[in-house]
């Protein structure tokens, strides 16, 4: 490896993007990092200086081989197009192996060789994808981000009642910073040639257990209305919510109430080297706003 190596981030500009690379920027220092995105004009406000931007766009290879220029250690973050992210996804793993990358990091989902989720099913392949491409390789299984249930605090505040269809299982879910640690510090520090991480949140609860958090901190009484994946599906598409992301998070939860969005391993905390963020945490800042 260089003494200078240049870490890429694909999908730089999302949510999880722009934490990776502020994380690595900590660790590796600005100039070795590398910025992903479809629009780096609309982009360049994003990053910290230093930052390289580059133009790459997963139904674009031929925007991708430039992008992955001297690239050494890349982190592909994963599509939010569900529905076509394993053909996206084998487009960054070609461009990868075209360009020389030595190592690529997936954004992955927990447990995703065993998961029920619908959502595994996309990662599944991709994980495929990457075994078979001859690269060394990590994937980060993330678990849940708490900020997924924090979206709902708003309206349950309103109607006085936090909707889902888990049941009682629980959910180790993590600040979505948490991840983005992790994601920099595997992209970094892994040697080996195949690493799994299977990254979840240190404490679990239950939705009934989010729900009273949120009445506590609130002082609004708010509690947890449980019903079944079909229901809650049309209650959530009623809302306002496209088809397809209304069947996911309906889908999500009935997965929850069978264990997938569990995990007690603490693999997630022992990678970045503190305790996850609560879920009290979380809550307290969307509460704030």
């Amino acid at each position: 490896m260089s003494t200078n190596p240049r870490y890429a981030v694909t999908g730089a500009s999302g949510q999880l993007g722009r934490l990776v690379i502020a994380a690595l920027v900590r660790r590796v220092g600005a100039e070795a990092v590398v910025a992903i995105v479809r629009d780096p004009a609309g982009s360049a406000e994003l990053f910290p200086e230093g930052v390289t931007i580059r133009e790459g766009d997963y139904e674009r290879p031929e925007t991708l081989d430039a992008a992955f220029n001297g690239v050494e250690r890349l982190l592909l973050i994963s599509s939010n197009a569900v529905g076509r992210r394993a053909g996206q996804h084998r487009n960054v793993v070609e461009a990868a192996k075209r360009a020389g990358v030595s190592r690529i990091a997936y954004t992955s989902i927990l447990h995703a060789d065993r998961s029920t989720l619908g959502l595994a099913e996309e990662h599944r392949d991709t994980e495929a994808a990457l075994a078979a491409s001859g690269l060394a390789v990590t994937l980060l299984r993330n678990g849940w981000y708490t900020e997924n249930y924090a979206a709902s605090i708003l309206p349950a505040l309103e109607h006085g009642a936090l909707m889902g269809s888990a049941d009682g299982g629980r959910i180790s879910s993590a600040a979505r910073a948490d991840y983005a640690e992790a994601a920099a510090a595997a992209l970094v520090d892994d040697t080996e040639p195949s690493r799994v991480h299977e990254l979840a949140g240190d404490e679990a609860y239950t939705l009934t257990e989010f729900a009273a958090e949120i009445s506590r901190q609130s002082g609004k009484a708010v509690a947890y209305a449980d019903m079944p994946e079909a229901e809650y599906r049309e209650a959530l598409k009623g809302a306002g919510l496209p088809d397809a992301i209304a069947a996911m998070l309906a889908d999500s939860d009935a997965g929850a109430a069978r264990g997938d969005l569990f995990d007690d391993t603490h693999e997630l905390s022992r990678l970045i080297g503190r305790p996850t963020t609560p879920f009290a945490a979380t809550i307290e800042a969307a509460l704030k706003g």
